[in-house]
C-alpha cells in the first residue's frame, strides 16, 4: 500500500512539474548560453586534457636511454 501511495505522489509531482515547465518561456540568449555550456562540458576532457598533457610533458624532461651495448658490457 505504501508503494502505491509513494508512486502516486511521485507521479503527481512529476505531472505538476511538467505543467509548470511547459508554461515557462526563456529568452533566446539563455538557450544560446545553455548550448555553449553543454558544448564545453561535453568536450572538457579533450580541451583541458590536451593542455595538461602538453604541460606535463614539457615539465618532465626525457630520461636518458641506455644503449643495449653498454648494458651488455656491464653484464659481462
Amino acid at each position: 500500500m505504501r508503494v502505491w501511495l509513494a508512486c502516486f505522489f511521485v507521479l503527481f509531482a512529476l505531472a505538476k512539474l511538467f505543467d509548470w515547465v511547459q508554461e515557462l518561456s526563456l529568452p533566446l540568449p539563455i538557450y544560446i548560453l545553455g548550448g555553449a555550456f553543454l558544448a564545453v562540458a561535453s568536450n572538457y576532457d579533450k580541451i583541458v586534457g590536451s593542455y595538461f598533457s602538453d604541460a606535463i610533458s614539457e615539465a618532465q624532461p626525457e630520461q636518458p636511454q641506455l644503449d643495449t651495448s653498454s648494458v651488455e658490457k656491464l653484464n659481462t
